[in-house]
């Protein structure tokens, strides 16, 4: 029992010290906390919050891209603002943005030099005792304490898991170490205290370039961005094993042997009542880049369907066949402020491999405010058996043309009968 006792008084010495640890770390770091607000001009009301923290003496603040993506696009639209811990407020200036690692420096005027945070210049180790600050709900800055899990499995763009609750509003804050430097920044939760941030030296990266040349555009630096990403991501696709694997056991598809591409699939094999037997893959790229609430890009998506009649005419297969082919479409969200139209080009392809026969579509449409970047459809139907199909379909956004057609072609030969 006297052991039991022991552990139990053990534990809430623990508790205790991570409390008293979490309240000085608040209380050293508030001064340097700040809500950012998005107002929205024409109504005077808040658009959009999250968390923000001071990383220089003369007033410049790191927080989420996220968080001040409305005013990047649409600066005529809204104004930034900010609210200190003593409830003070004034505007911010948009000084920088990297919105593939959704980050963004904004600025107030200061009229003495002030405290900031200290951004570390190592990175925790597995299991670390780690402090989230931030303003969730809009109910005032709190400190979250959590642990550091490393970098999240299977993710093209960096990430940390953190083991904490990060809550809306708490985008953009600081989290640190137990020497009170920042070591991450809030970005994202999938709830059940799991919790991602975006890894510190991503911020010294955007802050060195910041001081170095700051940007004449915001616009043209996001441009910059979205294009160097999409060659480093499609690079990376294209330079990577295709593995070709069978699907429903007559049809040959490319399963693409990287980590941040994971695939699922699924059959109504068991379904003795079925019409037509299918068999689906689906493989997806499990992250994206955020433009605006309404515009995602940086996503791939591809599908494999076999279908096969059971007892059913050619005709009734064929019609079934084209439903299951209209259902295809692009994968990621955007409105017609932000791309062109569709433009498709639908042709009878039959790859240099002479190993399947597809009625094929392929379609692009262009990304107004970025030039050179495309949304890229494709679907490829195989018409060379009366009641067999093979349906591939796969969509890319924010791609560049040439790395477009330089998948296109991968991928066609990727793609046949056994």
């Amino acid at each position: 029992m006297k052991y039991i006792f022991a552990f139990i008084s053990l534990l809430f010495s623990h508790c205790v010290t991570a409390a008293e640890q979490a309240e000085e770390i608040f209380a050293q770091l508030t001064p340097s906390l700040y809500q950012i607000k998005l107002i929205d001009k024409a109504s005077g009301e808040k658009s959009s919050i999250g968390s923000g923290f001071q990383i220089t003496s003369d007033g410049l603040i790191a927080t989420n891209y996220h968080v001040i993506s409305s005013y990047a696009r649409h600066p005529s639209k809204y104004r930034m603002e900010y609210l200190d811990h003593q409830g003070n407020t004034n505007t911010l200036t948009l000084e920088s943005v990297d919105v593939i690692n959704d980050l963004a420096l904004v600025k107030r005027e200061v009229t003495e030099p002030m405290e900031f945070f200290v951004i570390s210049s190592q990175t925790p180790h597995k299991g670390e005792k780690l402090y989230s600050l931030g303003n969730p709900h809009d109910l005032g800055m709190i400190v979250v304490p959590g642990t550091y899990n490393g970098l999240k499995k299977e993710s093209f763009s960096d990430r940390i898991h953190f083991t904490g609750s990060i809550n809306s509003g708490m985008s953009g804050g600081p989290v640190v170490n137990k020497q009170a430097k920042v070591v991450g920044i809030n970005v994202a939760t999938s709830g059940n205290q799991i919790g991602f941030l975006v890894p510190h030296d991503k911020l010294v990266t955007l802050f060195n370039s910041y001081q170095q040349s700051p940007p004449d555009s915001i616009k043209a630096q996001m441009a910059s961005q979205l294009m160097t990403s999409q060659n480093k991501l499609m690079s990376a696709l294209l330079n990577s094993n295709w593995e070709s694997k069978s699907l429903g056991g007559k049809g040959a598809i490319p399963i693409i042997d990287v980590p941040f591409i994971r695939c699922w699939g699924e059959s109504n094999a068991d379904k003795q009542d079925a019409l037509i037997l299918t068999a689906v893959a689906n493989c997806s790229l499990d992250e994206n880049t955020y433009i605006s609430s309404r515009f995602f890009t940086g996503s791939v998506e591809i599908e494999f369907r076999y279908m096969q009649a059971k007892e059913l005419g050619s005709n009734k297969f064929y019609h079934l066949y084209r439903q299951q082919i209209a259902r295809a479409g692009a994968g990621n969200r955007a409105g017609k402020d932000d791309v062109s139209e569709y433009q498709c080009h639908h042709d009878i392809v039959m790859p240099n491999n002479k190993a399947i026969n597809n009625k094929s579509v392929f379609c692009t449409r262009a990304y107004k405010d970025f030039p050179d970047l495309y949304d890229v459809l494709y679907l490829g139907a195989s018409i060379d058996k009366q009641q067999q199909a093979l349906v591939s379909h796969f969509t890319i956004s924010g791609v560049s043309q040439e790395n477009s057609m330089a998948f296109t072609e991968k991928f066609l030969e990727a793609v046949s009968w056994k």
